[in-house]
């Protein structure tokens, strides 16, 4: 069977092992399975906007490349697959903490992360609501330096489902407790503070993957209390249908109420 057909059922497998746990042993003990969202964010995000976007970023890659030809030099395909693999799970993680922090910082660009920020209920579906333009640039980025740089093809299938399995597990409603390896590899303690609807609280944590960045940059933030007060955000009437969650995005500055930071 071909990494394509297996990299989904991995997926899906893993989408119902963190269910499972959610189950037996949730965070947050009165949220419900079926929460406020969850066919929104279940058929419009995961399955159509992630299947439009990819192919749109496709053909975005191959345009560059095409314009390019910078695949043809084929600059680490002599490398191992596994450190290909190694090599953009760090440094788009990098990325993404950087970017990550800045759409906190700006107004313009906290109203395409807004999405990712509105849900009360942060579980293993809950990541996949975000913005279509955040998308389209973060997975632009994450995506076009594995074709451009001649990584082997299989690079990208294993980034992606890693990438997939990951954004499940740090929203999940899990109570875990990883002791010392939080400081290194993020989870569900960290990332639920990140959706805080305290801004106090929820203005750190932006790593991804690796919660070193937290800690190095000075954002780590892991408090002895169990839980927030509460996940969203308090400021706004975020809306509940997927076009109008888009277009609340493009509504006027002025007047504006910012909780991003």
């Amino acid at each position: 069977m071909s990494l394509e057909l297996i990299s989904p059922f991995v997926i899906v497998i893993a989408a119902a092992i963190i269910v499972t746990f959610e189950r037996l042993f949730p965070y947050e003990e009165q949220q419900k399975f079926l929460r406020e969202g969850f066919w929104n964010d279940l058929i419009m995000y995961s399955i159509v906007q992630s299947y439009l976007l990819g192919l749109l970023i496709n053909w975005l890659i191959q345009w560059i490349d095409a314009s390019t030809m910078l695949s043809r030099m084929h600059l680490i395909s002599h490398w191992p697959v596994w450190l290909q693999v190694l090599l953009f799970l760090v440094t788009h993680d990098l990325y993404i903490y950087w970017f990550h922090r800045i759409q906190h910082r700006s107004i313009r660009l906290w109203r395409i992360h807004e999405a990712h920020h509105s849900t009360k209920d942060v579980d293993w579906l809950s990541g996949s609501r975000s913005h279509s333009l955040e998308i389209l640039i973060n997975q632009t980025i994450e995506f076009a330096p594995i074709v451009l740089l001649g990584a082997a093809p299989e690079v990208a299938l294993y980034k992606g489902m890693i990438s997939a399995i990951w954004g499940m597990w740090i929203h999940s409603n899990i109570d875990v407790h990883t002791g010392k390896l939080q400081y290194v590899i993020n989870g569900p303690e960290m990332h639920r503070w990140h959706h805080s609807d305290v801004v106090a609280d929820g203005s750190y944590n932006f790593a991804t993957k690796l919660a070193i960045w937290d800690w190095i940059f000075g954002t780590g933030f892991l408090p002895e209390r169990k839980k927030p007060a509460g996940y969203g955000l308090r400021e706004i009437e975020f809306p509940k249908n997927y076009i109008r969650q888009h277009l609340f995005a493009f509504r006027p500055l002025k007047g504006d109420v910012y909780s991003g930071e």
